[in-house]
């Protein structure tokens, strides 16, 4: 496996890695919220009997109009998926059921659970990043990685 310096971006990762945690601790130390993103939307489904749907519906909404504003101001910085649309419906029913399993998602577990020391939240990494190896190594053994 190679990496391509040329689109090694240090600045812009830590830029992005920044204004994460920095948005994490300001709804953390503002309502005592978690910034989980499967809790958040979790809470916007029918079926939930939550109260607290508005800043639920406001953050979803910020999420998906950052997409939106950053495809408008810096379009080639998006690109389509370098797989298929099964493939693509597979994984995120992987990632559904792998959050059912470890209540919550690698946002709310990786961010604001390491951040809080929460032992659960640790042992859920270190399996998140465990399978995310495995299936990095089990994908080049296969020839199926990008080189």
């Amino acid at each position: 496996m190679t990496v391509d310096l040329a689109s090694f971006t240090p600045v812009r990762s830590l830029a992005g890695g920044l204004l994460i945690g920095a948005a994490s601790a300001l709804l953390f130390a503002g309502s005592g919220r978690i910034a989980g993103i499967t809790g958040v939307a979790a809470g916007l489904l029918p079926r939930s009997a939550r109260a607290d749907r508005s800043w639920r519906a406001a953050f979803a909404l910020g999420l998906l109009g950052s997409a939106v504003l950053l495809a408008l101001v810096a379009p080639t910085s998006m690109s389509a998926p370098a797989v298929s649309l099964p493939t693509l419906i597979v994984a995120g029913l992987l990632v559904g059921v792998g959050t059912r399993f470890a209540n919550g998602c690698t946002s709310g577990h990786g961010v604001s659970g390491l951040s809080r020391l929460s032992p659960r939240s640790l042992v859920a990494v270190a399996t998140f990043m465990l399978a995310a190896g495995l299936t990095v190594f089990v994908t080049h053994a296969r020839g199926g990685g990008a080189q």
